[in-house]
């Protein structure tokens, strides 16, 4: 017979009490999961701050509001109107979005637009022009450098960028003498222009008309 006040410890009790104790433990995580999507939603229920911006973009200064996300690659294209410059993965993986920030080829939807505060930006419109195309342009046209499109303003970009790189002696990962000037040569083409991905698979018409304008063969 039980003592008084002796808790009988049965297998229905001790199953209880091991529920109790899986509730008590798993409670507050979902407690704080619960707090930080009231956190998240609070925040997103902030009005937007925004902050003037001065950027020259194809030679032309630009004057506008934006708000501090705001990607410079949305800034071109929703602000400026500028839809040359495509919106591929928006992870910086594609090159779709690619333009010229103070001469140097930027993935537009990487870099805010309040960062280039001042910053000269030259997208795919202000390459050249229907009755006066840029080299690059010209070369792309002549060799089918593309297929749907989409992507070509970006690897217009980037080429006109890479043969700069090439002209200014700034080596690649495949440049087998960092202290000689390289050249523009299939495998440094390449090589420079491997952020640029073209789903259509129009590679090697790409090479070819970066080639002429570099005036060597691919």
């Amino acid at each position: 017979m039980d003592e008084p006040g002796e808790i009988m410890i049965t297998r229905r009790n001790l199953l209880k009490m091991g529920a109790a104790s899986a509730t008590a433990i798993a409670a507050p995580p979902f407690a704080s999961a619960q707090e930080a999507k009231s956190d998240a939603s609070s925040a997103a229920s902030r009005p937007p701050v925004t902050i003037p911006l001065s950027i020259e973009v194809n030679g032309e200064v630009e004057h506008l509001e934006v708000d501090t996300r705001t990607t410079l690659l949305d800034a071109l294209r929703e602000h400026l109107h500028l839809t040359g410059t495509k919106k591929g993965c928006d992870h910086g993986q594609c090159g779709a979005c690619t333009v010229h920030v103070n001469g140097r080829r930027t993935n537009s939807c990487l870099t805010l637009a309040v960062m280039q505060q001042g910053a000269s930006v030259t997208t795919i419109e202000g390459l050249g022009t229907r009755a006066s195309l840029h080299p690059m342009q010209a070369a792309f046209v002549k060799h089918d450098g593309y297929q749907c499109g989409y992507c070509t303003p970006g690897q217009i970009c980037s080429a006109v960028a890479v043969l700069d790189e090439i002209r200014q002696g700034i080596p690649s990962h495949v440049s087998a003498d960092l202290t000689a000037r390289p050249q523009a040569t299939a495998a440094e083409v390449r090589e420079r222009m491997s952020g640029n991905i073209c789903r259509c698979g129009a590679y090697s018409n790409i090479a070819v008309a970066i080639a002429e304008v570099a005036g060597s063969k691919a």
